[in-house]
């Protein structure tokens, strides 16, 4: 198991005052997740039957990992001294059209899990904290609000109950919104002008009110032709600032 000891933290406050300009993110998708990375050391299917029948092996090697984490966020957030932006942590809770567990597991397991990371950030000034999830997962984003979640990140368009509309209509009024613009959608598929409609209608429905962060579902893949991409940021900047 890695220690938090293991890292260099001093570098942190140098790279904050470098990047000073920009929204200072600490994390990735693949930070705080339980079931995406504890499925690549135990399998997916592993990790389902550990959260189901509660089989203390696992619950504990999730809990030890988590403890790193919280531990790694702490002494990076000190060492910052205030100018980190964001914790960016996720997991995937959906599949296409409906939740990948129920809701639940979900609280049993990973909300609280999930809960000491926040409780991190919230006691360095309330920082925000940003959890990406793929797939249909709106049906947690209560769960999130209760939690103190502040953003959320991908926003798969195609998703049953993900979609633009459903989300600005149930949650644009409590949490921001990163993604949307479907990596499976017009930017893969379409042409440059079905592109621009695409990102056009997405900024309609999503920047009214603020909270709305432009950018891809997940990341841009080589299937996406590069005249999509480059359309896909002229737009933003053409028509998503205010």
């Amino acid at each position: 198991m890695p220690n938090p000891d293991d890292f260099d933290y001093d570098v942190i406050k140098d790279l904050c005052e470098k990047y000073k300009d920009y929204c200072i993110v600490f994390g990735d998708p693949g930070f705080g997740d339980i079931i995406n990375s504890t499925g690549m050391n135990f399998t997916m299917e592993q990790v389902l039957i550990d959260l189901v029948l509660d089989e203390p092996a696992g619950l504990k090697y999730i809990e030890r990992r988590i403890s790193v984490q919280v531990e790694m966020i702490r002494r990076a957030l000190e060492a910052a001294d205030g100018e980190i932006n964001l914790i960016w942590i996720g997991e995937d809770l959906g599949k296409q059209k409906s939740p990948l567990i129920s809701l639940d597991l979900y609280r049993k397991h990973i909300r609280p899990n999930h809960q000491k990371i926040v409780d991190v950030a919230k006691s360095f000034g309330d920082i925000s904290v940003m959890i990406h999830s793929c797939g249909s997962s709106s049906w947690a984003f209560e769960d999130f609000i209760d939690m103190g979640i502040k953003v959320v990140d991908t926003l798969q368009p195609e998703a049953n109950n993900m979609s633009p509309e459903y989300l600005k209509d149930n949650y644009g009024d409590r949490l921001a919104f990163n993604g949307c613009i479907s990596t499976a959608g017009p930017m893969a598929y379409g042409t440059v002008q079905e592109t621009i409609d695409n990102v056009k209608k997405t900024l309609q429905i999503m920047k009214p009110g603020g909270g709305y962060i432009m950018a891809p579902t997940h990341m841009l893949q080589d299937n996406s032709p590069t005249e999509n991409v480059i359309a896909v940021y002229e737009t933003a900047i053409k028509h998503g600032r205010y």
